[in-house]
């Protein structure tokens, strides 16, 4: 059974940084499209980051481009999100989720995901 582990939530003032992790079992991540979605209180979940398989192509919001790093570690099947600089705005859980098709594309629609980890709450205070 594939399970996703988030991890790294937390929280930081404004300004600060966090480093959001997803850890993986059963499902090889290196071949697996990945992203991070985000859900604010009251509001829809959102598209943040996503990594194609074997890292050919990254994408980002423009809500958190230049603030936001998706990488992989390998030796850990674990997708990481840096986040830096981070504002009030960013305050939500955040997801990460995984397809089981690889593909060399970042895909931004959640309805690709097959995978969802239980989220990590981010709480930023100004």
């Amino acid at each position: 059974q594939v399970q996703l582990v988030e991890s790294g939530g937390g929280s930081v003032q404004a300004g600060g940084q966090l480093r959001l992790s997803c850890r993986a079992s059963h499902l090889t991540l290196t071949f697996s499209p990945v992203a991070w979605f985000r859900q604010a209180a009251a509001r829809e979940r959102e598209f943040v980051a996503a990594v194609g398989g074997r890292d050919e192509n990254i994408g980002y919001s423009d809500s958190v481009k230049g603030r936001a790093t998706i990488s992989r570690e390998h030796a850990k099947n674990t997708v990481h999100l840096q986040m830096n600089n981070l504002t009030p705005e960013d305050t939500a859980v955040y997801y990460c989720a995984a397809s089981r098709i690889y593909t060399p594309d970042f895909k931004t629609n959640q309805s690709y995901y097959d995978f969802w980890g239980q989220g990590t709450q981010v709480a930023v205070s100004s």
